[in-house]
């Protein structure tokens, strides 16, 4: 079994069902799965998917949502002060938005073994705790 983190965008695609990257994310999720991979993500990014459903209005959404992240198919990272710490590392030697240190900090204190992402600029990276960054063209499996 392997930790697997995904940043925000991956789980925008498959539960929003994006025409051009759900497809490739969801035959992630199932691959994933199977292997008996665990999926894991930060707290943050809870707040990041409930962002659109908050500014349309989407109760429903909103609730769907929250629900999907409190079952026990995604192991949600808090922040805490070691991970306060990653994530000044860094800000520090890569120059990266806050957000994407905040997920390269969760990742990195939960010993992750992929980092997922569909962000370029961050699979040149070498973040000490992350085995591999890969973006969603690689063969990962």
């Amino acid at each position: 079994m392997n930790r697997i983190y995904w940043d925000t965008m991956l789980f925008v695609y498959l539960l929003e069902a994006d025409p051009q990257f759900g497809p490739r994310v969801g035959e992630i999720y199932k691959e994933m799965m199977l292997r008996g991979d665990l999926l894991c993500t930060s707290i943050f990014t809870v707040g990041e998917v409930l962002v659109g459903p908050q500014k349309s209005g989407g109760s429903e959404v909103v609730a769907r949502l929250k629900n999907y992240f409190a079952r026990d198919e995604v192991d949600l990272i808090a922040l805490t002060m070691e991970m306060a710490e990653h994530y000044s590392r860094i800000r520090a030697a890569h120059g990266v938005s806050p957000a994407d240190a905040i997920h390269l900090a969760s990742a990195a204190q939960s010993r992750t073994d992929l980092f997922l992402t569909n962000d370029r600029k961050l699979l040149r990276l070498n973040i000490p705790g992350i085995s591999f960054i890969a973006g969603l063209d690689a063969k990962i499996f």
